[in-house]
């Protein structure tokens, strides 16, 4: 297979990668966080646990898969990184057949797991952000694809979460976050930088 024609230099914008700086899409990481946080801190082990039927994955399920997302990709798009709790990796991950997702860890180990993974992406990205790599533009790049693609995966379970939340366990929801870099699309919240 030929590959298509390179794009003339001309036609291409002056600045190698124009776009929302690191800073400001960490700062979105850290609202998605914390709305996440917002929907499931003040439900019992036992709601967190619940799941309606064999074939459906429980609040605490898709709090993992959350975090063992964003492990994955730091992993795999900026350094060899370790997991936090390789025990969770193959439970918390969306291959994971959901018949299969019912053993879940209690509430301390699933904290746990979250803050390691959302500490090593701030680790990782600060250092992306100080320069502080071997190919510091392209990996600004990386961090930034990165950063929009973790936020809006964390927005995506946070709708099922709190679906869950005020339909099955009756629970208001909190408030919503408000952005200017937020945006809604199909009743999920997405990052549109």
């Amino acid at each position: 297979m030929t590959p298509p024609p390179a794009p003339d230099a001309t036609s291409l914008p002056s600045a190698n990668t124009p776009g929302t700086s690191i800073d400001l899409l960490l700062a979105e990481y850290e609202r998605a966080l914390g709305y996440t946080a917002s929907l499931w801190h003040d439900l019992s082990e036992s709601e967190v646990k619940w799941r309606p039927h064999e074939r459906s994955s429980a609040i605490g399920w898709h709090l993992g898969h959350q975090a063992a997302v964003a492990h994955f990709m730091v992993r795999n798009l900026t350094a060899a990184e370790p997991s936090p709790d390789p025990g969770l990796d193959s439970l918390m991950d969306g291959a994971t057949a959901e018949t299969n997702r019912g053993d879940l860890p209690g509430l301390d180990r699933l904290s746990r797991y979250r803050d390691a993974v959302a500490d090593r992406l701030r680790f990782r990205i600060g250092n992306i952000a100080s320069r502080d790599v071997v190919a510091p533009a392209q990996l600004d790049v990386i961090a930034r694809t990165l950063l929009v693609a973790v936020v809006n995966h964390e927005y995506q379970h946070a709708q099922w979460i709190g679906e869950v939340r005020t339909v099955n366990l009756g629970h208001d929801l909190p408030m919503r976050p408000r952005s200017p870099l937020l945006t809604e699309i199909d009743g999920f919240y997405v990052l549109a930088p």
